[in-house]
């Protein structure tokens, strides 16, 4: 293993997390002065020029980490530097960071409250927590050192940036998704947005009893519609929670079944041992080699697939998508950006006509009623809060629209003088036309849980 490898074993290695106080403390009450600035960046070109790479290439990832500590007080002993011993502990981690890890945001990935990272220049970062944007005093040293870092994240998965390729789209090995833009396309400069997932994924009960996004009935038959191969679109806006309960209804599938995933940025966390992953890929510095979602659709219908998963439905693959539901993969699912469940479908027609197949609207419609069955809709409330707001199924077609009906909703009531949204889902008290196949499925929705009268908070 070379010392490239060994440093992305590390980097990939996940940092153990400390108390949430710690974490925060670190975050928000230290500034670090220009003088400790200063000191960082002379240690750290030091260090480079010291570090024997040959002799440390056969070093464990904790031996490494020991031996940065080991020359750093080595060094601060030979310059003599003024400092503390908090001062002096806090230089020997953030050297570790910036050699090792991702140098000043290793703090933010420590954080299990922190759900979004989101670097607009060198000196302002934002985190997400708990759905509501915080301006942190994690700072990067000048552009040139943020773009270090950029370029050592998406080096890690074999992706490049540079100013003939401005813009990227990564992944870290805790499957966090990234995306960078760099000058000339970032007017102020380097700027990167972290979509960070948790290390043990949510799951239904999570989502019912904690985070009250959805009621224990429509989870019911969430899962029953899983079991019983029911084609499903998740709709939503970015961060209402869609790649969320994507991968919890897809734990749902049962592991006897093949499972290929096709996605732009590889996020899904699939729990069953039968998974093929495939990921685009962009096109490379001469013009060539992209591999676009639709090629892989394609491709996946040839793999013996018993379900097809795809993390977004953006382009012109949605005809692939929506003739592999016609033809004998059920129970596929995917997730599309679109404010309701009307408007999910309107965007399905629009990208089915980017296939460039000329068919007309009513085809196309067609289509899309005989292929997806239920489309449940996703939305971040003002407070930060996700819900899901509608659960609707697809019922056919009545002359050239597409007739659905909704069978859960959210009913929003107000907002409380501490900015808290307040409301109740509710029943609309339609039966589905799908509870008949939830039934051969061995899935039995009772009678009481479509009756409007029930309320839930």
């Amino acid at each position: 293993m070379s010392f490239r490898d060994k440093l992305n074993a590390v980097a990939a290695e996940p940092i153990a997390p400390r108390p949430l106080h710690a974490v925060n403390d670190a975050n928000q009450g230290h500034v670090a002065s220009e003088a400790y600035k200063v000191l960082k960046g002379q240690m750290h070109l030091k260090l480079v020029e010291k570090f024997d790479l040959a002799a440390l290439e056969n070093l464990s990832p904790v031996i490494l980490r020991q031996e940065i500590a080991t020359m750093v007080e080595r060094l601060l002993l030979e310059e003599q530097a003024a400092i503390n011993d908090i001062e002096r502990r806090t230089l020997i981690r953030d050297i570790q960071h910036e050699m090792l890890g991702f140098g000043p945001l290793e703090l933010l990935m420590a954080d299990p409250t922190v759900s979004d990272i989101l670097v607009n220049s060198y000196q302002q970062i934002y985190v997400e927590r708990k759905g509501r944007l915080e301006l942190t005093n994690v700072t990067f040293t000048d552009e040139k050192h943020l773009l270090r870092i950029i370029d050592k994240i998406v080096s890690l998965v074999g992706r490049r940036i540079d100013e003939s390729s401005p813009m990227v789209d990564a992944r870290l090995p805790d499957g966090s998704r990234v995306n960078a833009v760099i000058p000339p396309v970032a007017l102020d400069g380097p700027m990167m947005s972290i979509r960070r997932f948790a290390n043990i994924p949510l799951r239904m009960e999570n989502l019912v009893m904690e985070l009250k996004s959805l009621t224990p009935e429509m989870a019911f038959m969430l899962e029953g519609l899983c079991k019983a191969k029911v084609n499903m679109i998740i709709s939503g806006g970015t961060g209402a929670g869609k790649t969320t309960l994507l991968n919890i209804l897809s734990g749902y599938i049962p592991e006897s079944e093949r499972i290929v995933t096709i996605e732009d940025a590889a996020e899904l966390q699939m729990q069953q041992p039968h998974v093929v992953r495939l990921e685009t890929r962009p096109i490379n510095i001469e013009g060539k080699g992209e591999i676009t979602q639709r090629a892989l659709v394609r491709n996946a219908l040839r793999m013996r697939p018993d379900r097809i998963v795809i993390g977004e439905v953006r382009g012109a693959e949605a005809v692939d998508m929506l003739q592999a539901m016609n033809t004998g993969h059920e129970g596929s699912l995917t997730t599309i950006h679109a404010n309701t469940p009307r408007d999910a479908l309107s965007r399905l027609e629009n990208m089915i006509g980017m296939a460039n197949l000329n068919l007309p609207h009513k085809a196309a419609r067609q289509q899309i009623a005989s292929a997806i069955t239920v489309v449940i809709q996703g939305l971040r409330l003002i407070d930060g809060k996700r819900k899901i707001t509608s659960i609707q199924e697809i019922t056919g077609m009545e002359g050239e629209i597409i007739t659905m009906q909704e069978i859960f909703t959210f009913r929003q009531t107000g907002i409380s003088a501490a900015g808290e949204v307040q409301g109740h889902f509710q029943a609309t008290g339609v039966r589905p036309k799908f509870a008949e196949r939830l039934r051969s499925f061995g899935v039995v929705l009772p009678d009481a849980m479509f009756d409007p009268a029930k309320h839930y908070e």
